[in-house]
């Protein structure tokens, strides 16, 4: 864990770490020959753990080393609230970390393809790249995610991008952890590394200050994300009024 103080929220312990915090510790916990994992849970996340079914979600975020609020949503409600919750969002935060680590850096991605990790090596091409592609369903996929776990083990990476959405990212890193052979820093960030090559466009800095970011997404893939922010996002709101009856 870190010595950064931390704020319970809608049953989540967050770190109340802003990004430069979250990459000074995660350049810090790359040098070990431990393995641990950040989290970055948003509206999504929220609702998932508090599916009385999701238990390996809720598991997964409670176990993690490092938490930061990916959400300007999520914030503004723990300050209706009357809790500091600082805003680092995955995106920035992989951006500005990449601009931060020491030439040499040796870079596992899961998720994504081929074209993905060529992208990267040719924009950062001072570091190591490496990845492994896992088949859709690694959440009911005991095998892919042991396969992805071996992968870590041994390409004995520094930085380990988790991509492949969640909770399963969040998952899959805790059962590395609790094997206990892997070393390395993972990041649950999503999209991230899809909005810094550009195979996906990013919101407007001016919708990301007006917690619009997710209007941005509904709008670029309506098909994909309808049911996530029109139908269970909203429940977000549920969860916190409840939060703060028993608070």
């Amino acid at each position: 864990m870190t010595s950064l103080r931390t704020v319970a929220f809608l049953d989540v312990e967050f770190d109340q770490a802003d990004i430069r915090d979250a990459i000074d510790w995660v350049v810090r916990q790359s040098r070990t020959e431990t393995f641990s994992y950040l989290v970055t849970p948003n509206v999504d996340h929220i609702v998932q753990i508090h599916d009385a079914k999701d238990t390996g979600a809720s598991l997964a975020l409670s176990d993690a080393d490092f938490v930061t609020c990916d959400s300007r949503i999520l914030s503004g409600l723990a300050r209706i609230s009357g809790l500091r919750l600082p805003v680092a969002p995955g995106s920035d935060l992989t951006r500005e970390l990449l601009f931060s680590l020491a030439k040499g850096t040796r870079i596992a991605v899961i998720g994504g393809d081929e074209a993905l990790l060529a992208s990267l090596a040719s924009r950062f091409p001072d570091f190591e790249w490496t990845a492994h592609y896992p088949p859709m369903g690694v959440r009911t996929n005991q095998a892919a995610r042991q396969a992805i776990a071996d992968f870590v083990c041994e390409c004995r990476a520094d930085i380990v991008f988790f991509a492949i959405g969640a909770p399963q990212s969040e998952i899959t890193c805790r059962e590395i952890a609790q094997q206990k052979r892997a070393k390395g820093t993972a990041l649950c960030i999503g999209a991230s590394l899809e909005f810094l090559t550009g195979v996906k466009k990013r919101a407007p800095r001016w919708m990301q200050m007006l917690a619009l970011e997710w209007l941005f997404r509904l709008l670029c893939e309506p098909r994909r994300l309808w049911r996530r922010y029109l139908v269970f996002g909203p429940r977000v709101l549920v969860i916190w009024w409840r939060w703060r009856a028993k608070r």
